[in-house]
């Protein structure tokens, strides 16, 4: 038996109550007891981590991971041999957990089984990572994949039934399905939508069948608006909705998550130019507009209750691993959430997407110790939660992954992030 008493600690236990100064217990991979005050809880045979007035929190979560994006070509996501795939996906779900991501929901795998064997090498202890819900390859209709060499193709219903059945034999927690459009590919827009409702329907029939979820990329106003009427369970983007749509999202907000991914269209606006997409190429392809009508949509989903949660399609050149946290500055400046909205989204509401709500995302007794200890209050400055060095411990299961600051080395103030992120594989 294990035990960890952190002390001198602020506790920010995402029930929306206030941080306290207080002690909290972990015994093998549970929180056992949260108190405020100092002196509490019983000191015998822990180890003791005086937290010196840092923030302890629950581990963040993102809801739209790519372990499989490379940081770089979308030629490259299907061209790369599969060794150096692996390796990169290693590193990846060791990336997460550095920057204090205890859990990721897998967004699609650019090759049939990385995602699975990545989960299942975290989950043996073989290789560091989040707790980790993996997909497979997207499936779309033809003419309808986004990045060629890393989709599957089904048309119509039964070609559908086949392939889902496929890629859920390969051991996957969920699917997705590319149905709408995306700018950027000069042929696909946003606004429209590429498969029929009875396409999708036999998707989630199969997938729920089997106890495997489904999710959407799906920025149309149709798209929205089929993988809500068919049950799908995670749609991302989401865009264009319209009032109908809302409707229809608000009906369900019990059942169903949107992940908006807006850094992807954030970034692709402003930090693109460097890798040859410039502002103005993004705004004549229509991003700068699409920003504008989804953060009103995120605005008015957080107005309504619906279950917004962060995850901004990391892994590409202008959106690199180790920047997941720019989504919670997003969420505060561009949708209007508080500080403290936002660490609700990125915790608790990840222990509802992982269906673990009393076990994940809150620091309470019976959850388990996946948590971060950051220097500073994110309630005051969401942007800390950016920056590597602002995150002295990163605990999962009741063990460190990350020891606290004044038990190992520290960084050099001119290491760089990623290079930090790296150091520990």
């Amino acid at each position: 038996m294990s035990k960890t008493l952190f002390t001198n600690v602020n506790i920010l236990d995402s029930t929306g109550a206030q941080p306290f100064l207080g002690e909290v217990l972990i015994v093998d991979e549970r929180i056992t007891d949260v108190r405020p005050g100092s002196g509490n809880l019983p000191r015998e045979g822990a180890k003791i981590i005086d937290g010196r007035g840092q923030t302890l929190m629950s581990g963040l979560c993102d809801a739209h991971t790519h372990f499989t994006w490379n940081n770089g070509s979308l030629d490259a996501l299907g061209t790369m041999h599969v060794e150096e795939h692996l390796l990169h996906s290693i590193r990846s779900a060791k990336t997460y957990i550095d920057y204090g991501y205890t859990m990721c929901f897998g967004a699609a795998s650019a090759k049939k089984r990385l995602d699975v064997v990545v989960r299942n090498a975290i989950n043996a202890g073989d290789v560091p990572g989040p707790r980790y819900l993996a997909n497979g390859q997207e499936i779309a209709t033809t003419a309808g994949e986004l990045v060629p060499g890393i989709t599957q193709v089904a048309d119509g219903v039964e070609e559908m039934r086949k392939v889902v059945r496929e890629t859920i034999g390969l051991g996957v927690d969920q699917i997705k399905l590319s149905i709408s459009g995306e700018e950027i590919t000069g042929t696909q827009a946003a606004t429209d939508t590429y498969i029929t409702e009875e396409e999708l329907q036999v998707a989630v029939d199969e997938a729920h069948r089997r106890h495997v979820r489904v999710c959407t990329h799906a920025r149309s106003r149709d798209s929205v608006i089929i993988s809500i009427k068919t049950g799908v369970d995670m749609i991302y983007h989401a865009s264009y909705i319209d009032d109908e749509g809302m409707d229809l999202l608000e009906a369900a907000k019990d059942r169903v998550f949107v992940a908006p991914a807006i850094n992807w269209l954030v970034a692709t606006i402003n930090d693109a130019e460097a890798f040859g997409y410039s502002h103005e190429d993004a705004e004549k392809a229509g991003y700068v507009h699409e920003l504008e009508v989804a953060i009103k949509g995120m605005q008015e989903m957080r107005r309504r209750g619906i279950r917004v949660l962060p995850g901004g399609d990391y892994g590409f050149a202008w959106t690199p691993h180790g920047t997941y946290a720019r989504d919670l500055e997003h969420f505060v400046k561009l949708f209007g959430y508080t500080e403290m909205e936002t660490i609700i989204a990125a915790t608790a509401l990840g222990g509802e997407l992982f269906q673990k709500p009393n076990e994940l995302g809150k620091v309470l007794p019976g959850f388990y110790a996946d948590l971060i200890l950051v220097d500073g209050n994110p309630l005051e400055d969401i942007t800390i939660l950016q920056d590597i060095t602002k995150i002295t411990a990163v605990m999962k299961n009741g063990e460190f992954h990350r020891e606290p600051v004044e038990n190992t080395p520290a960084a050099p103030e001119s290491a760089d992030p990623a290079d930090l992120a790296l150091t520990h594989l």
